[in-house]
């Protein structure tokens, strides 16, 4: 199983972007999927989780209301929209899966957000 995200990218404050990640080598309609990101010195942190169809999500307090993730299950990828974007938001992105026990990740996306 192979995660690929993309969609990372520089900023100004209050922009929007929108991140992918496909799942190779697997299905991802029978798995949970999630987005986590580290900011420099920072510890990783998860910001967004779905469910393996997509009909259940949870976005934490920080980004709530700013980030919705969603599933296509047709094209086994996950997406994390992101708007009105702040430069606390600087950070690389990485998608997450668990199979069998297993944590998969993704390469990792790099947001910068200018102020």
């Amino acid at each position: 199983v192979q995660l690929q995200a993309s969609g990372g990218g520089l900023v100004q404050a209050g922009g929007s972007l929108r991140l992918s990640c496909t799942m190779t080598g697997s299905t991802s309609k029978h798995y949970a999927m999630a987005w986590f990101r580290q900011a420099p010195g920072k510890e990783r942190e998860g910001v967004a989780n779905i469910n393996h169809s997509g009909g259940s999500t949870n976005i934490v307090d920080a980004v709530k209301g700013r980030f919705t993730i969603s599933k296509d299950n047709a094209v086994n990828t996950i997406y994390l929209q992101m708007n009105n974007l702040k430069p606390e938001d600087t950070a690389a992105y990485y998608c997450h899966t668990k199979l069998r026990g297993s944590d998969y990740w993704g390469q990792g996306t790099l947001v910068t957000v200018s102020s």
